[in-house]
């Protein structure tokens, strides 16, 4: 015993001092790392730059497709690193699109353009006779020309692409060729030169004077290419051909001045979120909750570390997952001190009562979180990759939440059960004559008044379907397809003059304010602009008002296949989740009526919140579909408690009691729903206050869904459960007299009738 204890001081402080020293560093650094806020990685949103999702124009399927897909991206990603972009990502999305993140860029137009380009490289003589495919060559490349100035193009060629070239450069360096070819001044090429061209486009055109027989040449001109130059061409070279045309669907731009910020008011609003998490535990809970913070400190430290050490990108919607699952993660420790408090009130010891609290609440902490894991799992799979982020962090706080619940407020807590002064009762929330200091002991009725919270929850549906029906849901243009340009002017201009400016466009556009002192603007429209399309639109606008390069603040266009992709991925999403968590109640509790009642619980938080979309006109976009699947994964988490607490129960109450057992079951979790509910809101609140409109309309959902799940899991699940098992809960002696009863009253109602057609009234 002596033994335990000393290990659990020893464990205890090792905790606090990690603690301790691992946030000094994250903000400090140590050495070479320079703090957790310069190493991390971070998305687009926050970092700023371009990104763009293509389709490729293809007939191909199956493994062909497949095949297809990752030789185009193999090429894309050829010419993003040939154009110098550090952390450039390039991605396969779905069966036919492809997603490039390209951090830094500011120049959107160029760069898709360059990336996009579809692809027949070939070199040709002046008279158009082709001398190789784009394909022979090996490699490309530039580096300074000390002899002529500026930079040199390099290329390398494979076996046969150096035996073509030097038939190509031979008849080229003899003068005897005929031009016919135009470059794009409509200037006939010279007759010795080797054109170098991209589709139609001519991309270079120099001249040999002599037969080039080597696997390498350079390319160069007096005065040298400009590093630019030298770098584009070089990258088209080297990109070669694509395997399929490609076609802007989607894509966005973001300065980092946007995100710099909203990283700031998320920290902000994050440590804020947090203190309250922290002042709450320790008001309800005492000197358990002293311990409850040191667990959620090295939660917050494990989830960032971790992504930090994985190279796991952090974007708004991760932050926001990070701080969500801070107010998740006090639900596991919530349960666990409930249990401990349940089981001194039984006149327990300090010592026994917190061993048999933690052995009861672990399976319960287990298949609660399991639950969202699920739900964090199907997003991070069918979810737009602007939203894995979220997912990730939430699959990563999850685990982290287990840990540090089951392990590291055990120590603690441990370690006040074994020390003399830590285990008075004052401690754990009760007076020394062991009556609690607070008494919160309810006695609702839930199943008496089952039905007015059924008509509740239609009457919020009904409502929503009707405003659904008559006003239509306001969905966002990431759903619709449209634009979205935000600029900063300035100053606060005419919004109807910004319309006049832009009217030759025909956009129909929505403009609003935004910003401090409303100096932005926000430019929507359903039509859907490619990025040519918008800079002519932004440089009307910049014309207009005399702006500068750094005016756009984001830009972002969405094309209508995208929208339908969205949608059928939220009903695929929900579906799935909802399939695999009913698989998975069904194993653990051995009870299909357990899981149609959860479920059904999903279903009207789905249903609700969708309502409250429809009443209050809230957007529907990408966000929103995290934020329902979310919902979903955090309402049967507050489900699956209660029916823990009712399978446990069972044993301790007769079948004819069914209706007080659950009663009794949900009164015994009240407290803990309210607790993790009420946390869980006030750790959004900062967030929700101190953020981007964006941001807000990923956290409306959660919210939303928060208090719906709360309701259903108490007010909607358990009645549906009471309602598929009352019968059973009667004894067959019971079951029979009341089917006899019904019988007779059946014979009497015949006999009745009878009489009365018979003329004979008794």
């Amino acid at each position: 015993m002596k033994s335990h204890s000393r290990r659990n001081r020893i464990l205890g402080v090792l905790i606090i001092a990690i603690v301790v020293f691992t946030a000094v560093i994250s903000v400090t650094g140590i050495g070479s790392f320079k703090g957790l806020k310069k190493e991390m990685k971070y998305g687009l949103d926050i970092n700023g730059g371009v990104y763009v999702l293509l389709q490729a124009n293809t007939k191909e399927k199956g493994q062909d497709r497949a095949a297809l897909m990752e030789q185009t991206k193999s090429v894309l990603e050829n010419r993003v690193n040939a154009m110098g972009i550090s952390e450039a990502t390039v991605s396969v999305e779905g069966s036919d699109k492809i997603r490039v993140e390209m951090p830094g860029v500011s120049n959107a137009n160029q760069a898709i353009k360059q990336i996009g380009k579809t692809a027949q490289l070939r070199f040709l003589l002046a008279d158009g006779t082709l001398v190789m495919q784009g394909n022979e060559v090996k490699n490309a490349g530039f580096s300074t020309d000390s002899d002529h100035g500026g930079y040199k193009i390099t290329m390398d060629f494979t076996s046969k692409g150096t035996d073509d070239f030097a038939k190509g450069t031979e008849r080229a360096a003899s003068g005897a060729v005929n031009p016919v070819l135009r470059d794009s001044d409509g200037n006939l090429v010279p007759a010795t030169s080797v054109v170098i061209m991209l589709d139609d486009e001519i991309i270079s055109a120099p001249n040999v004077d002599q037969k080039i027989d080597s696997r390498s040449c350079e390319i160069y001109k007096p005065g040298g290419f400009s590093k630019e130059e030298a770098s584009s061409t070089a990258a088209l070279i080297k990109g070669g051909a694509l395997p399929a045309s490609l076609t802007e669907v989607n894509s966005s731009v973001e300065t980092a001045t946007i995100g710099a910020d909203a990283l700031n008011k998320s920290i902000k609003a994050g440590g804020i979120g947090l203190l309250l998490v922290f002042a709450i535990m320790i008001i309800v809970y005492g000197a358990m909750g002293v311990a409850a913070d040191i667990a959620l400190a090295l939660y917050v430290e494990i989830v960032l570390w971790v992504m930090a050490a994985f190279g796991a990108v952090l974007t708004l919607p991760g932050i926001a997952g990070i701080i969500l699952g801070i107010g998740m993660a006090v639900d596991s420790n919530v349960i666990i001190f409930t249990r401990i408090r349940e089981e001194i009130a039984k006149g327990k010891s300090v010592r026994v009562s917190v061993d048999s609290g933690f052995h009861s609440a672990f399976a319960t902490v287990i298949d609660a979180q399991t639950t969202t894991l699920i739900a964090a799992f199907v997003l991070y799979l069918i979810g737009a990759t602007s939203v894995k982020g979220f997912a990730l962090t939430l699959m990563i706080g999850t685990v982290a939440s287990i840990f540090t619940a089951v392990f590291v407020t055990q120590v603690f807590i441990n370690i006040m059960a074994e020390s003399k002064t830590l285990s008075k009762l004052k401690f754990f929330g009760f007076k020394e004559d062991g009556t609690k200091k607070v008494k919160f002991e309810p006695h609702f009725r839930f199943i008496k008044n089952r039905k007015i919270f059924y008509c509740i929850s239609a009457a919020v549906i009904i409502c929503g379907m009707v405003f659904a029906g008559v006003r239509g849901f306001n969905y966002g243009i990431d759903f619709t397809g449209g634009t979205m340009i935000q600029m900063d002017m300035g100053q606060k201009v005419n919004i109807n003059e910004v319309k006049d400016t832009i009217s030759k466009y025909d956009l129909d556009p929505t403009i609003v304010y935004a910003g401090k002192g409303n100096k932005q603007i926000v430019i929507k429209t359903i039509k859907a602009l490619k990025t040519s399309e918008r800079t002519q639109v932004v440089k009307t606008i910049s014309d207009k008002y005399d702006l500068g390069s750094d005016a756009v603040l984001s830009s972002e266009e969405f094309g209508p296949t995208v929208g339908k992709q969205l949608r059928h991925n939220a009903i695929e999403s929900v579906l799935i989740a909802t399939l695999c968590m009913l698989v998975y109640i069904r194993f653990r509790f051995k009870n299909w009526e357990y899981g149609v009642a959860a479920v059904a619980g999903l279903a009207h938080d789905v249903l609700v919140t969708l309502s409250l979309y429809a009443i209050f006109g809230f957007t529907i976009n990408n966000p929103f579909i995290a934020g329902i699947l979310t919902v979903v994964g955090y309402s049967i988490n507050d489900t699956i408690v209660i029916f823990d607490r009712i399978r446990e129960n069972t044993r301790f109450y007769k079948r004819k009691e069914q209706e007080k057992l659950i009663d009794d079951s949900i009164n015994q979790t009240l407290s803990r729903s309210i607790m993790t509910s009420l946390t869980t809101i006030i750790v959004m609140i900062p967030l929700f206050i101190l953020v981007s409109t964006e941001l807000r309309e990923f956290l409306i959902p959660l919210m939303i869904g928060v208090i719906s799940g709360t309701y259903s899991s108490i007010f909607l699940c358990s009645p549906l459960y009471y309602e598929m098992t009352k019968k059973g809960s009667k004894s067959r002696y019971v079951q029979d007299k009341e089917k006899r009863d019904r019988q007779k009253e059946k014979d009497r109602a015949r006999a009745k009738a009878r009489r009365e057609n018979e003329g004979i009234v008794k």
